[in-house]
Order: structure tokens, then C-alpha cells, then sequence
């Protein structure tokens, strides 16, 4: 495993990342500027050249436009080589317009091809090197070619008389030095400006590396993959979901329990979309979007109780955990049940108690009639109780859930009592769910009753057809109008939290459970005061 290693450091290469596009970098800035020097002085050869041959065009167009210099070649005689040349009206023009333009050559020759002029005066008279059969037709010449004087650049014309005639042509010639010496002379100016344009690379190249050394830790590539190959394990094998959120409240990730847990689509399906458009308005995309503040916060997402925790990222976005609490929710609730069962037999162990002591006394009193009247009384009051429910309630879920809680609000001193209208036959598809219902609200109102100046909780439990209607009643303070909706959210809740749950997940409870079976949930306000709590399930009976 260490080979790979071994060799990167036998051949002199950096490991951390930070060095290694520091290097790259600089390697694509230095191969730019020499790919763009090269590519600039391509060109520039080639535009030296048209410069030089359209400058020798020029001054030659010039040259022939001298009317003189067309009537001094026809009334010349046959042009003679040597120092008297020289003097010729023709080579006097001549010489003063290479003069003056700083040409290499003016050149004026006859229809023959008979130089009369030249620089060199001892070549007046004898034929020009270069085929002048273009301009001599009427035609400009621009080239570059080797003559007498060596290799340049080119430019020939016609001359006219002024009768429009031919008479002859001028040939004018720069010398192909001088274009070279332009161009070796722009060579250094290019280069400092490759060298500038390189060393400013090479500072944004630096600049940005330092970034870069900052925002990866100062970690080699390999050490950054095996980082993103452990992280893509862990987010898709822990039992926690996980959900990643952008600056603009889209989502980056979600780990395979987070999709779970929330109902989702692949990670494909949701990554890139906002928070809002894929799990829509809720309590749960509040607590994951932020507008919800705080820690372990509660939430209901389909049937199950999420417990959700998020954490802001520097770059603005969040990461978000949530673990189900489904299972842990039940069974606290189960042993919220069983503790209302432990009261309720802890209240009859008492209240049997009281009555034994009461008979024993009367027995030793030989009061043996009275004790016999006193046991037939409690018999009597604990069976009407028992055939009271059982009379109006036959489901027999319910029905011994009434009677426990009879029980238990009789232990607090709060009556429990069923309306007249309570009727209810053995006939539910989900007793199970009404149980549900049903404890919540009787708790709450037994809470909301207790201590109030005349305490009473009432049960008004009915079928009209296949529907199922609830309504508990209590004395309590009532709640606000402005309230009434906010009560229904998870995590609202104006007890204090036991030692092993969280409140606020009872009457959430409840309006999903109503809402699961097409129903509603509401609260409002009691003929006498306090709160009513109302359910309706269509469908709910066979």
C-alpha cells in the first residue's frame, strides 16, 4: 500500500494539494504566455512584410505621379553608366525621393527595362534584374524578391506620361533588414509583457492556492477522496437521518434514513429542489429550514415522531438530524397509560382500604346490620359506575378505558360523567385509534378541571350512521380564540416536560389520527365555560 506513496516522493512530487495546483497553475500560466507569444509574432512576420511592401508601393505610386520624372525619361538619351549618370534630371529625382523616403532604391526604367536611375550610378543603363513586364503592362507589383542590392521588399508602377501612355515604370525597394530589425526589436517589448502577464498568473495562481490551503486543511487529494469516500458511508449507514441544506434553502443531501424517515424520493430525485417544494407546508419543513428555533425539537411526519436538530453551516446553509421517535413515543405512552392504571388501582386500593376499616369497625361496633348496608352501598355505586359505561359504550376498549378514568378522576377530585347522548355500538374498524383520542382529551381536560371552582370533565361519545362523534367538555380556564389552531402543532404545550417524553405531541396526535381517517379535529369553547374538544371520524363504524 505504500509504493504509490515511495514513488511520488522518489520523483520529487508534492503530496499536500495545495502544492500540487500551485504547480499546475503555473505550469498552464508559463504554456499560455509562450502559446500567446507564439501565436503574436506568427502574424507579426507576415504584417512586417505587407507594411514594408505597401510602403515601397507607396513611395513608388508617388514617385510615377511626378510628371517630370515621366518627361525627363522621354526627352533623356540613352542613360550611360558612371559619375556622369549622376547627373541626369532623372537620377537627380530619383535620389531625392530615396532620400527623403529612406528607401533603399528608387528605380526608373524605360519600356526596355533600361535602369535611369539607380543608388549605384555604374548600373544606370543596363537592364533591371527582376522581370518589370507587369508594371511595364499597366500593373502594381508588390513583392518580395532578391535583386542587385540584395533581398527586399518590393513595390512597382506604371509611369505615365502626360498623354496617358506608358513610358515606362518606377520600381521602389526597402530593405529587408530593416523589416527583420522591426521584428527582433519587438521581440523584447513582447517578452516583457509575457513576463509581466506571467508573473501576475503566477501571483493569482499563489493568491488562490492559499485559498484553497485554507479551505481543504492543508490535505493531500488522496486524503480528501478517502475523507468524501468515508463521509458517503457514514451518511448512508447510520441509523440518523441526515439532510443538507444550501444558502437558499435547497436541498444538498439526504442520506438514505433521512429519505426514510420523511417519505422521500432517491436522493437523485430531491437534490438541487428547495426544502418547501419537496415536503411541503408543515411543521416539519419549518424545523428543517430554521424558522423553528431550538433543540430536539418535535415533529410528526406521516406516523411517525421525529426528534430534529439543526446546525447552520458557514457558508450560510444548515445540516439537519433527525432520529424516530415512533417506537420510544408509544411506549411512553403505553407507560403513561399504565402509570393512569397504577393510579387508578392505587386509588381503589385506598378507597377499599378506607371501606375495610370502615366495615371492621362497624363489625367490632356489632354494628352487624349497618356494615352489611355500607358493603352493599359500595358494591352497589362501583357496579352502576362499570354498567353506566357499559350501557352506552360496548366497545369494550373504551369502556375500560372510561372506567379507569373514572376512577383516576375520582381520585382527583374531578367528576367524570358521560353525556346523555352517549351511545356508541360495537361497530369500530380502528378501536384502537379512538382509544387514542379519547385518553388524550380526557387527560387534558382532567388537567385543565383540576382546581377549578366546580370541576367537571364530560364525555359525549355517539355514532350518527358510519360516523363517530366525540366531544369532551371540561370546567377549566378555556382556551383563546387567537389559540385555538396553535395548540394542534407539535411541540405546543403549557405543561411542563415529564422525566421521560416531551409534551405537545398529545392533541398533534390527535388531529392526525382524525385526519388519517378523513376526519377533523377543533377546539372550542363549552356551553358553561371552559374548553370542548371535538372529533368527528366519518367512516369509522362497520
Amino acid at each position: 500500500m505504500r509504493f504509490p506513496l515511495l514513488s511520488a516522493r522518489r520523483l520529487g512530487l508534492p503530496r499536500r494539494a495545495v502544492s500540487q495546483i500551485l504547480l499546475t497553475q503555473l505550469a498552464i500560466a508559463a504554456g499560455v504566455a509562450v502559446l500567446a507569444t507564439g501565436l503574436f509574432l506568427a502574424p507579426l512576420s507576415a504584417q512586417l512584410d505587407d507594411q514594408a511592401m505597401r510602403r515601397a508601393l507607396a513611395i513608388a505610386q508617388s514617385a510615377a505621379a511626378d510628371p517630370s520624372l515621366a518627361a525627363g525619361l522621354l526627352t533623356a538619351d540613352p542613360p550611360a553608366g558612371g559619375p556622369a549618370a549622376a547627373d541626369s534630371p532623372v537620377q537627380s529625382s530619383a535620389e531625392r525621393i530615396r532620400r527623403a523616403t529612406g528607401a533603399e532604391y528608387v528605380v526608373v526604367m524605360d519600356l526596355n527595362g533600361i535602369r535611369h536611375s539607380h543608388p549605384s550610378p555604374d548600373l544606370i543603363g543596363l537592364p533591371v534584374s527582376t522581370d518589370p513586364g507587369d508594371a511595364l503592362a499597366g500593373r502594381e507589383v508588390m513583392e518580395i524578391d532578391e535583386g542587385t542590392l540584395g533581398r527586399s521588399a518590393r513595390g512597382k508602377v506604371p509611369l505615365v506620361a502626360a498623354d496617358g501612355e506608358i513610358v515606362g515604370a518606377v520600381s521602389v525597394g526597402i530593405a529587408y533588414d530593416s523589416v527583420r530589425d522591426r521584428l527582433l526589436g519587438a521581440i523584447p517589448g513582447l517578452l516583457a509583457y509575457a513576463g509581466g502577464a506571467l508573473a501576475a498568473g503566477a501571483l493569482a495562481a499563489y493568491l488562490l492556492s492559499r485559498r484553497i490551503q485554507r479551505q481543504t486543511r492543508d490535505l493531500a487529494f488522496s486524503d480528501i477522496a478517502g475523507l468524501l469516500a468515508e463521509r458517503e458511508a457514514m451518511l448512508h449507514s447510520i441509523r440518523e437521518g441526515v439532510i443538507a441544506l444550501d444558502p437558499g434553502g435547497r436541498i444538498r443531501l439526504v442520506n438514505d434514513e433521512a429519505a426514510r424517515l420523511l417519505g422521500l424520493a432517491p436522493d437523485s430525485a430531491v437534490a438541487g429542489r428547495p426544502l418547501d417544494d419537496v415536503l411541503g407546508a408543515g411543521r416539519t419543513t419549518d424545523v428543517l429550514a430554521g424558522r423553528v428555533g431550538g433543540r430536539d425539537l418535535l415533529t410528526v411526519r406521516g406516523r411517525r415522531v421525529l426528534v430534529a436538530n439543526r446546525m447552520p453551516t458557514r457558508d450560510g446553509g444548515a445540516v439537519a438530524t433527525l432520529r424516530d421517535r415512533t417506537e420510544l413515543e408509544h411506549l411512553s405512552r403505553e407507560l403513561d397509560s399504565t402509570r393512569g392504571l397504577i393510579d387508578a388501582l392505587r386509588a381503589q386500593d385506598h378507597e377499599h382500604a378506607n371501606r375495610l376499616h370502615t366495615v371492621l369497625g362497624l363489625l367490632e361496633l356489632g354494628l352487624h346490620e349497618e356494615a352489611a348496608e355500607f358493603v352493599t352501598e359500595v358494591v352497589g355505586v362501583h357496579r352502576s359506575t362499570a354498567e353506566q359505561v357499559t350501557e352506552k359504550v360496548h366497545d369494550p376498549l373504551l369502556a375500560a378505558l372510561l372506567v379507569g378514568k373514572t376512577t383516576v378522576a375520582a381520585e382527583r377530585g374531578v367528576p367524570l360523567r358521560l353525556a346523555d347522548s352517549t351511545l356508541l355500538p360495537d361497530r369500530l374498524i380502528d378501536p384502537g385509534g379512538l382509544v387514542t383520542i379519547v385518553g388524550n382529551l380526557v387527560d387534558n381536560a382532567l388537567d385543565a378541571a383540576a382546581g377549578s371552582a366546580a370541576p367537571l370533565v364530560e364525555v359525549d361519545l355517539h355514532a350518527e350512521g358510519r360516523t363517530a362523534v366525540l366531544r369532551v367538555r371540561d370546567s377549566g380556564p378555556g382556551v383563546p380564540a387567537a389559540r385555538r389552531e396553535e395548540i394542534f402543532t407539535e411541540g405546543w404545550s403549557t405543561k411542563q416536560p415529564s422525566g421521560h417524553r416531551e409534551r405537545g405531541l398529545g392533541l398533534a396526535l390527535v388531529r392526525r389520527l382524525a385526519q388519517r381517517q378523513g376526519g377533523s379535529a377543533w377546539a372550542g369553547e363549552a356551553a358553561d365555560g371552559g374548553a370542548e374538544f371535538s372529533v368527528v371520524l366519518p367512516e369509522a363504524l362497520r
